[in-house]
């Protein structure tokens, strides 16, 4: 690789805000939070909107718009007749 091109690789926190799961993982983001992990180190805090812990589709509580009815009650009203 070409020194002094890419960014610093470190370790970092992901929080997710919706559940407060958190987890470690290996990123070139940088914060100026930092939280404690487990090991007793402190790493930079990224709080992120959806992670696998909140996301619909990894809970198994994905709404399907056929099954609601959604798409039916629409037609019904606005289709053509």
């Amino acid at each position: 690789m070409k020194q002094g091109i890419h960014p610093d690789y470190h370790y970092v926190v992901f929080q997710d805000t919706a559940t407060g799961k958190q987890f470690i993982s290996g990123s070139t983001a940088t914060s100026k939070e930092t939280v404690k992990w487990e090991d007793g180190n402190e790493y930079p805090l990224i709080r992120v909107e959806i992670t696998s812990d909140s996301h619909p589709f990894y809970t198994g509580k994905q709404k399907f718009t056929q099954v609601d009815g959604a798409v039916d009650k629409f037609n019904k009203k606005y289709g053509l007749k």
